[in-house]
């Protein structure tokens, strides 16, 4: 296992290295001067120019930029944005509000839409099974900025604003608890349907009828046997949701005015601000990586057949 895990943080390098350099061709390559908007209503002088282009290396070709930005990044250092403020510093102070909201939206997704797919799957072909499938059906056709829109509208027309917040500025886990509701509600719909499939599968597999002619229970032979089999997938795609809940949803974030790191991304793009931008995709890349590692690692833990060496 240790040799696994080394082996892939090896590979990890070329996989960053080729991520950067092609986010840092696109924000840059791309026609528009970063510096418009920045002396107020006037055009800036080409003196003010000159010495913005100095200043963050814009005068020299693209491939000199991008290595004097790796040299920085294998620092640590993720560059200082286009007003002066170190992007690892804007980072590390929206990271821990969107680590409570993507974790508010992985253990909904996780215990509701386990919960249900199990039930589903059980019960294939029942009233459970339908319904489970018509309500994740409806919740994968809505588009989350609807239901968060609506859950909003329900809150405040109930008069529970006081009791459920409807905005998240301040980013406590009461304010967030909405927000990652509705984050995680589209999640659960494919955590349900990918539990149910999976079990329904699984049970007809032939180690489970050699189970129940053993003699074991029904709840041994599902709990033990059928449900960590059936996981697998399921602990996949909840590890590559739970990088991409890191990377800050930013329609969710915009409406529920939370101040993380998608709306740190929206800003940014909007002000183009290039060096935030590669900065902050830095940052979800390492830890779409590092999700992808751990997701890897808990095969083994599932199913001990599964071996990385």
């Amino acid at each position: 296992m240790a040799k696994y895990i080394l082996r892939r943080l090896l590979q990890m390098i070329p996989v960053i290295i080729g991520a950067t350099f092609l986010l840092f061709v696109l924000v840059y390559a791309l026609p528009g001067d970063p510096w418009v908007g920045r002396c107020g209503e006037r055009d800036c002088t080409p003196a003010y120019i000159e010495a913005f282009k100095r200043e963050y290396n814009l005068d020299k070709p693209l491939l000199v930029q991008y290595l004097l930005y790796l040299g920085k990044l294998v620092r640590g250092d993720l560059g200082t944005n286009f007003y002066h403020n170190f992007v690892a510093g804007e980072l590390a102070a929206r990271y821990p509000t969107t680590l409570k909201l993507a974790l508010i939206a992985l253990v909904f997704e996780a215990v509701v839409g386990i919960a249900a797919g199990v039930l589903a799957g059980i019960r294939k072909g029942r009233f459970i099974d339908s319904f489970v499938t018509v309500s994740t059906l409806v919740l994968i056709s809505i588009p989350v900025f609807v239901i968060g829109s609506v859950a909003q509208f329900g809150i405040l027309k109930a008069g529970l604003k006081h009791v459920i917040p409807v905005t998240a500025s301040q980013g406590t886990w009461q304010q967030l608890m909405l927000p990652g509701l509705v984050l995680g509600s589209l999640s659960v719909a494919y955590v349900a349907r990918l539990t149910r499939t999976n079990l329904v599968e699984n049970l007809r597999a032939d180690y489970v009828r050699t189970a129940k002619a053993k003699g074991l229970s029904n709840a041994r032979t599902i709990g033990v046997h059928t449900l960590r089999n059936s996981l697998i997938p399921v602990i996949t795609f909840m590890g590559y949701d739970f990088g991409a809940l890191m990377g800050g949803a930013i329609v969710t974030e915009r409406i529920f005015n939370i101040n993380g790191v998608g709306g740190f991304i929206y800003r940014s793009l909007n002000q183009q601000d290039g060096i935030s931008v590669v900065g902050a995709v830095t940052c979800l890349v390492l830890v779409y990586l590092l999700m992808n590692l751990l997701v890897d690692v808990l095969y083994s833990v599932l199913d001990p057949r599964i071996t990385n060496d």
